[in-house]
C-alpha cells in the first residue's frame, strides 16, 4: 500500500511538473505581444466575450417535429447548453456554396470550450490553447475590417460580430477567408505564421477530437457488456486526431490529462440526461450537427493544399 501511494504521488508530480513545462513552452507560440496583450507597442487591445448577440439563422427543417418532446433540453445551472451548440452548428450552414460562416462557427467553439471546462482543470490546457486560437481568428478578422476601412479599430465597448467583420467582410466564411489570406499572401505553406487559415486548420483537427469522441459516448458496451471510459474514450480520438501533429512530450502528458477526465455520468449530466439509453439520440444528433460543419471545413482545406500547414 505504502509503495502504491509513492507511485501514485511520483506520478502526479511528474504530470505536475510536466504540464507546468508545457504551459511555459506554449508561451512562446503565441504571436509578440502575445494575443491578449494590450501594452505592446502597436498591439491594439481587444476584449472578446462568449455571448449571444442575436438569434442564430437556423436552416429550414432542423426543427424537431411537431408534438415530440424536445430531447435537446435547457441544462440549468451550467455554461454549456447543448441547444444552443446545435443552433451554432446549424447556423454555420446556412450558406448555399458548401461553406462555413464563421461568426456562428466561432461561437459553436465557445459552447465547445464551455463542454471542455465543465470537464474539470485537467482539460484546462487544451482549452486554453483552444481559447487562444479562437480570440486570434477574431482578432484578425477586427484587424483586417480596420485596415480595409482605413482607420483604427475602436478600443472601447463590447465586441459585436459586425465588429469582428465577420458579417460581411473576408472573414464571413471559410472559403472567403481563405481566398481573401491566399491572395495576401498571408499562408506559408513552408512555415509557420499566424494566419487564420493555420489557426482554423489547429481548430478544425481540435473539432474532430470532439467528434470522435461523443460518437464514443454514443456506442454501446462492448461484446463483455462494459462500456468504455472516458478516458479511454479520449484517448482513442486524439490518437487519431491530434497525436500525429504533436510533439512527443505533449502526448506523452495528454496520456495522464485523460487518466483524470471525469466518469460518464458526469458528460451524461452535461447533456441532461440520465443514463446511457437517454443520452444516445441525444449524443447522435448532436454528432449529426457536427459531421456536416467538419466535412465542409476539411473540403475546403484540402481543395487548397492546407490540411498540413506548419
Amino acid at each position: 500500500m505504502v509503495f502504491l501511494r509513492r507511485t501514485l504521488l511520483l506520478r502526479y508530480l511528474l504530470l505536475s511538473a510536466m504540464l507546468a513545462l508545457l504551459l511555459f513552452i506554449s508561451s512562446f507560440w503565441l504571436p509578440p505581444g502575445g494575443v491578449g496583450d494590450c501594452g505592446a507597442a502597436r498591439q491594439p487591445c481587444w476584449s472578446f466575450s462568449r455571448q449571444t448577440f442575436k438569434p442564430p439563422l437556423v436552416p429550414d427543417g432542423w426543427a424537431e417535429p411537431d408534438g415530440a418532446p424536445p430531447l435537446i433540453k435547457e441544462c440549468t445551472g451550467q455554461s454549456f447548453q447543448a441547444w444552443r451548440l446545435l443552433l451554432y452548428l446549424k447556423s454555420s450552414l446556412a450558406t448555399d456554396d458548401d461553406d462555413v460562416l464563421l461568426e456562428w462557427y466561432l461561437q459553436s467553439w465557445d459552447q465547445l470550450l464551455n463542454f471542455m471546462e465543465s470537464l474539470g482543470t485537467m482539460v484546462s490546457f487544451f482549452s486554453q490553447k483552444v481559447n487562444e486560437k479562437v480570440v486570434l481568428i477574431r482578432k484578425l478578422s477586427l484587424k483586417h475590417t480596420a485596415e480595409a476601412h482605413g482607420k483604427h479599430a475602436d478600443r472601447s465597448g463590447p465586441r459585436t460580430p459586425a465588429a469582428f467583420g465577420l458579417d460581411d467582410g473576408a472573414y464571413r466564411s471559410v472559403r472567403s477567408m481563405v481566398e481573401a489570406e491566399l491572395k495576401a499572401g498571408a499562408v506559408d505553406f513552408s512555415r509557420r505564421t499566424d494566419s487564420g487559415c493555420r489557426t482554423l486548420l489547429r481548430l478544425h483537427r481540435s473539432f474532430l477530437w470532439l467528434k470522435l469522441m461523443l460518437e464514443g459516448l454514443a456506442e454501446g458496451p462492448d461484446s463483455g457488456g462494459r462500456y468504455k471510459t472516458p478516458g479511454e474514450l479520449s484517448r482513442d480520438a486524439y490518437q487519431v486526431a491530434l497525436a500525429p501533429h504533436h510533439h512527443w512530450m505533449l502526448r506523452q502528458a495528454a496520456e495522464f490529462l485523460f487518466l483524470g477526465l471525469p466518469d460518464r455520468k458526469h458528460f451524461l449530466q452535461l447533456v441532461c440526461v440520465q443514463n446511457q439509453r437517454e443520452a444516445t439520440p441525444v449524443l447522435r444528433i448532436i454528432i449529426d450537427a457536427l459531421t456536416p460543419v467538419h466535412t465542409r471545413t476539411q473540403r475546403i482545406l484540402a481543395e487548397h493544399g492546407m490540411l498540413e500547414l506548419p
